[in-house]
């Protein structure tokens, strides 16, 4: 055999075996990984002291569609851990059939006190493209020429009021969770510029036994006017923590201004903590997650300790 044949035949081999690890990948992606739902858990000591504690659940980016039936009932699965406070930080939606199954998939927890805002999915519906833009641009462009909603945002915002959640689009409230009294304020997705942070501005409730923030894309220039004005955790989704991750070094784009450090889970925001949901679902059109399992969050908030 000569050489060049020989070279050719090795070359061979090595491509069908790139090739085979390649579907194999994509594979574990799509089917494993993209249903390997998990609860990740915190504790922070927040509230005042001699505070019982108050259990958080932060949801977000669910991104349904009707057929995710274990998507559906592991959401669902959610109550019986007994959150005292529900937050979902958007993009429940993915199709226009989508705002029954979602309602069904909160289920019980609709029993709860929560809280709600809009992401841009849950107004737009998603459209077939190139993922790989994400590596070098943002996804705020795609919305330059998309004016109007195609998704019935009203009705999954009208079904979540119904049953007492509190819509914090660019709004105020209080809800009373467990024994304590919860200060919120929250804003539209600043992905397409709906977010309206002066109708909101001002200090937090100071009487409040907590001050939460609660909004979509983790903006920092909106981080930094919750934390200036007072709150005290702040809850936020859109990253989807990365969705495609690299071993040993994480995230590599956050879609939005927040560094890639932050694009998931507990850090700061200077005095204020911040929460950054990896999320709980993916495009239809991008089904898959790599290093990177979709999942929601109990915040277990306990009091400090007294000073001096």
């Amino acid at each position: 055999m000569s050489k060049a044949r020989q070279a050719l035949r090795v070359a061979g081999r090595a491509a069908a075996i790139t090739g085979a690890i390649g579907v194999v990948g994509i594979g574990y992606a799509s089917v494993v990984e993209r249903n390997w739902f998990r609860l990740r858990r915190y504790e922070i000591p927040l509230l005042p002291p001699g505070s019982p504690r108050l259990r958080v659940l932060h949801l977000s980016d669910a991104h349904l569609t009707p057929g995710r039936r274990m998507l559906i009932d592991w959401i669902r699965g959610l109550d019986r851990h007994d959150p005292d406070l529900v937050i979902n930080t958007g993009d429940s939606l993915a199709h226009p059939e989508a705002v029954g199954p979602f309602i069904d998939a909160l289920g019980p927890l609709l029993d709860r006190p929560g809280a709600f805002v809009y992401g841009s999915n849950d107004l737009f519906s998603p459209q077939l493209k190139n993922p790989a833009r994400y590596l070098w641009r943002s996804s705020k462009s795609d919305y330059r020429r998309r004016t109007v909603p195609d998704l019935p945002w009203q009705d999954l915002g009208a079904a979540m009021s119904a049953s007492g959640w509190l819509d914090l689009n660019n709004r105020k409230g209080h809800v009373k969770a467990g024994d304590l009294d919860v200060a919120l304020a929250g804003i539209h997705d600043s992905h397409i510029k709906l977010d309206r942070y002066d109708e909101i501005a001002g200090p937090a409730d100071p009487a409040a036994d907590l001050r939460l923030g609660v909004m979509h894309s983790p903006e920092p220039a909106n981080l930094d006017r919750f934390t200036d004005d007072g709150y005290q955790l702040l809850l936020a989704g859109h990253t989807h923590g990365g969705q495609l991750c690299l071993p040993l070094y994480g995230t590599l784009v956050t879609n939005c201004g927040i560094d890639r450090r932050r694009a998931w889970g507990l850090s700061r925001n200077r005095t204020a903590w911040l929460h950054v949901s990896g999320g709980l679902g993916t495009s239809p059109y991008a089904p898959v997650r790599f290093c990177c399992r979709p999942e929601a969050t109990l915040l277990d908030l306990t009091a400090r300790e007294p000073r001096g």
